[in-house]
């Protein structure tokens, strides 16, 4: 059911050389550009109608306008099972204590007497939040969106879900049910391309959307392709590929929860990637008899969990020991890392690449998904190695503001023109010059 990689044996390779040895699902978001190119493009020239026209290929439902009406998201929160509105308002309530640390203040440096440099932090003016709906519904990625956003100050958010048939062409009714929760009244049944490319050009009408600066949230393959088409037109948080869990674990770690959070993060889709990296041969043997067990106890099996623990991108990789581990890790990059080995947190505090860390055995990722508090919008395919996951801090702008004195400037001037010198641009220096009548004043 899953595959084993044995690297026991040499010194682990370096850089690309270990990350080529590791499992990973192919997502080639190039070769998916040009199929969103012609449907951003007809959404550019075309507006509502081309998003309406592709709503009813793609989703198999048309829909009358793409606004969701206010009384639909009302209905929805009105409907909610009252179970489901309690996990809901508690995974905002959580969300927003983490989230609301992450404010950023504005803060002046005296870089010298006369001279400072202000760091103000901005909020981006307007967003557009994408929420998928495909093979299950997303109601906690509202959350995730949303709530970082508002906790940043942006004025103007938009949320874009997918037109479900099975609901008339509305988003999926939870989906609207959070989205009353936060508060957000701006929802459009818009999905895949056809959803960023309305966010980055706008659509004219009464209830039209207007463009955003930026878009966050994760989607598909021709979501994560339309944004890379349309980035520097809008802002975007990543290109989302498929999800993926990495466990380090040694022989202190229950198989039970190892198999049962593989699995967990197999049901989402069958390009998900489960990877389990330990030192001990008799927990990979333990967790392949767990994994039989309960799969087969499982929902979705036929149609993700198999394909997904199957596939390329699912492996156990055994390795020398915990320092090597460490290094797979690292090498891999998981968008979610679990620690299960002796004390975890100390060993959680060596990782450096990882979107998100989950210590010891009751911190699962399914928590995160929902209910820590931390964001479940995080780095994938590798990219946790240079990228971080969603915070307020991806919706602030930081603006630098430079106030200086004449005698100030004066104190610098030399150093400013001998520069600008250096690099072939007198015109630089002259800008200093003519301020103090051509003649460069000495420093004091």
């Amino acid at each position: 059911m899953i595959s084993r990689i044995d690297l026991r044996g040499e010194a682990l390779p370096e850089g690309s050389a270990l990350r080529d040895l590791l499992p990973r699902a192919e997502f080639d978001v190039e070769a998916a550009l040009e199929k969103v190119r012609p449907i951003c493009e007809d959404v550019r020239h075309h507006g509502a109608a081309a998003v309406i026209d592709y709503g009813e290929r793609f989703d198999g439902v048309r829909v009358p306008g793409l606004r969701v009406p206010a009384e639909a998201i009302t209905r929805a929160l009105d409907e909610l099972d009252p179970a489901v509105r309690a996990a809901l308002e508690e995974s905002i309530r959580r969300a927003r204590l983490v989230h609301r640390e992450q404010r950023r203040t504005t803060h002046t440096t005296q870089v010298v007497p006369g001279g400072t440099v202000t760091e103000k932090w901005i909020p981006v003016e307007r967003v557009g939040l994408y929420v998928p709906g495909g093979r299950a519904v997303y109601p906690s990625s509202v959350v995730m969106n949303v709530v970082p956003a508002q906790e940043a100050g942006v004025e103007g958010v938009a949320l874009a879900s997918p037109p479900q048939k099975e609901f008339g062409g509305l988003p999926h009714p939870t989906i609207l049910a959070a989205c009353a929760l936060l508060g957000v009244d701006e929802v459009y049944a818009a999905g895949g391309a056809q959803a960023i490319a309305m966010f980055a050009y706008g659509t004219e009408g009464p209830e039209g959307c207007a463009s955003v600066n930026l878009v966050t949230g994760p989607g598909n393959i021709y979501v994560a392709a339309a944004k890379r088409l349309l980035k520097g037109r809008i802002g975007i948080d990543a290109e989302a590929g498929p999800t993926e869990i990495a466990i380090l674990a040694d022989s202190t770690a229950d198989p039970v929860h190892v198999a049962a959070d593989l699995i967990s993060q197999a049901e989402h889709d069958p390009m998900a990637a489960s990877v389990l990296v330990t030192d001990s041969e008799e927990l990979a043997e333990a967790t392949e008899a767990e994994l039989k067990t309960q799969v087969a106890a499982s929902k979705h099996v036929d149609d993700r969990i198999v394909p997904a623990l199957a596939g390329r991108q699912s492996a156990i990789v055994l390795v020398r020991d915990l320092a090597d581990g460490l290094t797979v890790v690292d090498a891999y990059g998981a968008e979610h890392l679990e620690i299960q080995t002796r004390d975890a947190a100390a060993v959680a505090d060596r990782v450096r690449n990882a979107g998100a860390v989950f210590v010891g055995p009751w911190a699962p990722v399914s928590l995160g998904d929902y209910c820590a508090g931390s964001n479940h919008v995080l780095p994938t395919g590798g990219c946790a190695c240079h990228s971080s996951g969603l915070s307020v801090q991806s919706f602030l702008r930081g603006v630098h503001i430079v106030d200086y004195t004449r005698d100030a400037l004066a104190d610098v001037a030399h150093h400013v023109v001998t520069l600008a010198e250096a690099e072939d641009l007198p015109a630089h220096g002259a800008a200093i010059k003519a301020r103090f009548g051509w003649k460069v004043p000495e420093s004091k």
